[in-house]
């Protein structure tokens, strides 16, 4: 999918010029790349998430979020209350199996490429809730990118999981639509 260009083609454009240079100079000017790099580049850093926050965790949540563990760095400040303006659903806390149809409900209405963070012990595997009312982790409901451990996670692991998300999507497949 790349751009390449045989030197012979470059040396026999003598009135072409990039950068100042002559058609001589060109091969030095040409940058080479891939469309699927670029553009997974800028959704690596343009994440708009989505929190769906149902128990404690959200305290850690709003933590992150604050200035000392600022998550704008990453491209991710500014949370979006409609799943159709979100690629980035974080689930933080517990999933009770009356919310989860509005989880899945959610999870459908984003657009492609969408990705999940399980946020928490709760998120991840039900936590220490083992009854009938608790769903044992949201990988039975929707598909998960990436698991925080803990109860509740420190901002540290959550920067660490935004980070391996952002690293899966410079490495991932980018889909043009």
């Amino acid at each position: 999918m790349g751009v390449m260009y045989k030197q012979s083609e470059l040396s026999s454009a003598d009135d072409l010029s990039i950068g100042g240079g002559s058609g001589n100079d060109l091969a030095g000017n040409v940058l080479l790349t891939k469309v699927e790099a670029v553009v997974n580049w800028g959704r690596k850093f343009s994440l708009f998430q989505y929190p769906f926050v149902t128990a404690c965790c959200g305290m850690e949540f709003m933590a992150v979020n604050a200035p000392q563990h600022d998550i704008a760095r990453y491209g991710c400040e500014v949370p979006r209350f409609t799943p159709r303006q979100a690629d980035l659903l974080m689930v933080v806390g517990t999933v009770t199996h009356k919310n989860a149809p509005v989880l899945k409900r959610i999870y459908e209405q984003m657009a492609e490429p969408k990705w999940v963070i399980a946020f928490g012990a709760c998120a991840s595997t039900g936590g220490f809730y083992d009854n009938y009312a608790t769903v044992p982790g949201i990988d039975h409901i929707i598909p998960v990118d990436v698991y925080i451990p803990g109860c509740p996670p420190r901002p540290e692991q959550i920067q660490d999981a935004i980070q391996l998300l952002m690293d899966k999507i410079q490495g991932g497949r980018a889909e043009l639509v």
